[in-house]
């Protein structure tokens, strides 16, 4: 065990959470509570002609018939978390084949060896390129799931580095959502948001961008300063670096890297989803290990044990699905929405614009998905903003900024759980790192929010 994963206080250990599985099956059973505990509420709903999604209708709350969630129903929405979650658990264990399948070939130890021996002399230079290209999917594509199975990638690297494991996440999984917390464009987080307040996507296009890039510079100056702070010594390059990338090594990269670059263009111009994904990963996996050598039997056989690697982290994504479930079987999740609506408009418009910021971290910690929080608030929340005559866009970027910074910190992320788990960072140890991050980055969008109740947004 880690210096980083026990840590003595006089002679007892520190205080520890869970492991994540407990942790999110702690979150089903107080989410079942809750549905004996609130009172059952719902909203009308109605399909959205824009975005094509059931969105609530303001004004339309009222009381339904309590349907508390008893404990073996608790117990049965696991199962049906995991079945709704099958298009991400199939992502995950056929991408996390596809590396295994690769890294079995070599190709991932010298590629990993020699990028080491590139940036051996240029200390930490590593993670600002890495943390711009994982903002820049977060932005894109709302990059979350598809890095899981890359942190053992990203792990061999990070020790060749001499940075630890919570670097490795920070530059990766933290830059991703953050990226997707400020992306203008998101199209899954700030997309469907702008459609539901009725605003032109390019709406202060310039000024959200520049949001955008001073967030990532403020969390990549945060990583490095931990890096640089928990460095160690780097090992001397491995046997394995000596052997030269070949031509073969190069192109078996660029297969398996082919679906990310693929899918980008198929989610934003073809709305392609995680099967799309899961689909070009199996292709890719199998032609990497018929182009270096692996044949049909051997590539099977590392392609089926990469899957068994990533199957806890799989788990965890369908449970964290069943949270959201408990609560929307309970009819609680539309109450908790109206109790939040109901006590913003109770307050001056500056404090309400603001207020709306923990006001939607609340909720995405019950609602752990971006897109369904954008559909279930924005309906509510637009109103809102128009009653006590705030501009729109202050709705939108208080939603970005309490549910795209939440993806840091809540325990109900399956992906961030998985993600963590993957690479052996204790919750929170990752709490203690991220929160500071978080807050950091927060303050960008409270001056953004600021700045646009001035008028001063363009």
């Amino acid at each position: 065990m880690s210096r980083y994963e026990t840590q003595m206080i006089g002679d007892r250990p520190r205080f520890r959470l869970p492991h994540p599985l407990v942790l999110l099956l702690f979150a089903v059973g107080v989410a079942a509570v809750l549905t004996w505990i609130l009172p059952a509420g719902q909203y009308d709903r109605r399909e959205d002609p824009v975005t094509h999604r059931d969105v609530v209708v303001a004004g339309t709350y009222h009381q339904v018939d309590r349907a508390p969630v008893g404990p073996f129903a608790a117990v049965v929405a696991v199962p049906r978390g995991i079945a709704e979650a099958a298009d991400v658990i199939a992502l995950i264990l056929l991408a996390g084949g596809a590396w295994v399948v690769v890294d079995r070939l070599g190709t991932l130890g010298r590629l990993v060896d020699s990028l080491v021996g590139g940036l051996r002399d240029r200390g930490l230079v590593a993670i600002p390129i890495i943390s711009l290209f994982f903002a820049a999917m977060g932005a894109l594509e709302n990059m979350q799931e598809e890095i899981i199975p890359l942190i053992p990638v990203l792990m061999v690297l990070g020790a060749g580095l001499g940075i630890d494991a919570v670097s490795v996440v920070a530059m990766s999984a933290g830059a991703a959502m953050i990226g997707s917390a400020f992306g203008p464009s998101n199209p899954f987080q700030a997309g469907i948001a702008m459609q539901l307040a009725q605003l032109p996507v390019s709406t202060a296009a310039l000024f959200r961008l520049g949001l955008l890039v001073v967030a990532i510079a403020l969390w990549i100056g945060w990583t490095m300063r931990h890096a640089a702070r928990m460095r160690t010594v780097m090992p001397e390059p491995s046997v394995i670096a000596r052997t030269p990338v070949s031509g073969r090594d190069v192109l078996i990269l660029l297969v398996v890297s082919a679906p990310v670059v693929i899918y980008v263009y198929g989610s934003l111009a073809r709305g392609w989803g995680f099967n799309e994904l899961s689909a070009s990963f199996l292709i890719a996996g199998v032609a990497a290990g018929l182009i270096g050598g692996l044949g049909v039997g051997g590539t099977t056989t590392a392609y089926i044990e990469g899957m068994q690697s990533v199957i806890s982290a799989a788990v965890l994504i369908g449970i964290a699905r069943s949270i959201s479930l408990v609560l929307t079987d309970g009819h609680v999740i539309d109450t908790i929405l109206q109790a939040m609506a109901s006590t913003l408009g109770k307050t001056s418009a500056t404090s309400a614009a603001l207020l709306m910021i923990p006001a939607q971290s609340l909720i995405h910690v019950a609602v752990p998905s971006v897109s369904g929080q954008a559909v279930l608030t924005m309906p509510v929340f637009v109103p809102l903003t128009d009653l006590l005559h705030l501009p729109r866009l202050a709705a939108v970027l208080a939603y970005e900024m309490g549910a795209g910074l939440t993806e840091l910190l809540t325990p109900t992320n399956g992906a961030l759980m998985a993600v963590l788990l993957a690479a052996g960072v204790p919750y929170q140890r990752w709490l203690r790192f991220a929160i500071v991050g978080a807050a950091i980055t927060l303050c960008v969008g409270i001056a953004g929010i600021i700045v646009v109740l001035a008028g001063g947004a363009g």
